[in-house]
């Protein structure tokens, strides 16, 4: 079932860069909803609020009842922007939907488990996808899908094919690999060639004098 969460919004008139620095100035941040072919309506939000309510959520699954002046709007986040050098919001897209309208979305995939290749095996898991399309109502969303891996080997795999879902369509190809667990890197063993003693030979001048010198002191008087 789908993890709902209420956020209050008030309407705002003021638009462009500088009222929305105001706006975050006094602590709020500006959003937008829109959707059914209704014309985008510009709204504030408490930023402390929003913050608090996106913890220990997933946030693209989550269905938001944003109260708008006592009016309770279900939605779903599309985008939440980021200073790029700060924590604050910028700025938040709300995206409002209707009980009976199916929706296509990503929704997280998160592993469970340790698989048997890493834990006997000195293998590496490698999650190769982490969301997933599907096609949902919206009283049926789940926050997440889980995949238990405890029983991959070395060199085994898990597909999408391997997710369990009810009430919701995988979009997907059901061949496509969601983790696998790698071998161990075998590291090369560097092979240090052995030093070759290189023989020394006297210069031929020292050797034909000592030659000369042996000859002579064997010669009898």
């Amino acid at each position: 079932m789908a993890h709902t969460v209420a956020i209050g919004a008030e309407r705002r008139s003021d638009r462009g860069k500088g009222a929305a620095r105001r706006l975050r100035a006094s602590g709020r941040i500006p959003a937008v909803i829109y959707g059914h072919g209704r014309e985008p309506e510009s709204l504030s939000l408490v930023e402390a609020d929003f913050e608090k309510a996106m913890q220990d959520v997933e946030v693209g699954t989550t269905v938001f009842d944003v109260a708008i002046e006592g009016a309770s709007v279900p939605a779903l986040v599309r985008e939440v922007q980021r200073h790029p050098s700060k924590a604050h919001i910028l700025h938040v897209d709300f995206y409002e939907i209707r009980a009976g309208e199916t929706l296509t979305l990503e929704v997280p995939i998160h592993i469970v488990g340790s698989p048997d290749g890493v834990r006997n095996g000195g293998g590496v898991l490698d999650q190769v996808l982490r969301e997933v399309e599907i096609r949902v109502l919206p009283r049926n969303i789940p926050e997440r899908l889980e995949l238990d891996v405890t029983a991959l080997r070395v060199g085994q795999s898990l597909h999408v094919r391997d997710l369990q879902i009810t009430d919701a369509e995988i979009l997907a190809e059901p061949g496509t690999t969601v983790c696998t667990v790698i071998a161990p890197r075998v590291e090369e063993e560097v092979v240090v060639p052995e030093e070759v003693e290189e023989e020394v030979t006297e210069p031929e001048l020292i050797r034909k004098e000592r030659e000369e010198a042996e000859e002579g002191e064997g010669e009898e008087d």
